[in-house]
């Protein structure tokens, strides 16, 4: 396993970027990048288990640790992701100490917390690791928290104080729509917004992170305080990449 939850937890400045297109050569063209980790996205992304799959193991053996994004705060679905390999978990819309709770239940083995346990799991080598995996699991897998609503925010300090919710990563923009200004990412209570989230961070020794949707943002939010940052998207990129060739062609029209 690709553990990184210690550097998180140290708040070193950690690269990433999220892959939505649900293809293992993407997954590995970015794991030979030099990312510290990679998120690949089950919520809004084209892909699901079967491509999982076949991405986890693009990435395995790289520098990144592959961290996965469920399509919401699920127990069986935590064990299902857990089992085939992830080194960390993303949960999206996290609002409450509740719910946070319940996802660190999620992500830990009793008697910390209530996932269950199986042997030949792909993220035990198939049991040729598995007491080592067991030992290591509760300490050493990321949980990630998504703060995309104003009620998210409200409750920030309350969910940095759960134990084992590692980084409050903010979703600029479903956080801004709550916020009632879509895309205003240079807003006041946008950016008071963001404040609110890295100082509980930092009061509860946890990591804030962020996704930039281009590399001009990430001076300001590495200065803001974010740590565990993502940029960009494999679908971005593609997107971006094929309506620049097109443009080319358009001045010798």
């Amino acid at each position: 396993m690709n553990w990184i939850r210690q550097r998180v937890l140290e708040r070193k400045l950690l690269a990433g970027t999220f892959l939505g297109l649900g293809s293992s050569l993407t997954a590995e063209i970015t794991a030979g990048s030099g990312f510290d980790w990679i998120l690949v996205d089950l919520e809004h992304g084209a892909g699901d288990r079967p491509q999982l799959v076949g991405q986890l193991q693009a990435i395995t053996g790289s520098p990144a640790a592959p961290v996965v994004r469920i399509h919401w705060n699920d127990q069986p679905t935590f064990k299902r992701i857990l089992d085939l390999g992830a080194s960390g978990i993303m949960v999206p819309f996290v609002s409450t100490p509740a719910e946070a709770e319940e996802a660190a239940a999620s992500i830990q083995y009793p008697p910390e917390g209530e996932r269950g346990v199986a042997i030949l799991t792909r993220a035990s080598g198939f049991g040729v690791h598995f007491d080592e995996y067991f030992e290591e699991a509760n300490r050493n897998l990321l949980l990630v928290g998504q703060i995309e609503s104003v009620e998210g925010v409200k409750n920030a300090e309350a969910i940095a104080a759960v134990d084992r919710v590692d980084v409050l990563f903010v979703g600029p923009m479903d956080l801004s729509v709550s916020l009632g200004i879509p895309r205003q990412f240079d807003h006041p209570d946008f950016r008071a917004a963001l404040a609110e989230v890295v100082e509980a961070c930092k009061k509860h020794g946890k990591a804030a992170g962020i996704l930039a949707g281009a590399p001009a943002q990430l001076e300001r939010f590495v200065e803001d305080g974010f740590t565990f940052i993502a940029c960009g998207s494999d679908a971005g990129l593609v997107a971006a990449g094929m309506r620049n060739i097109v443009s080319s062609f358009d001045s010798l029209r």
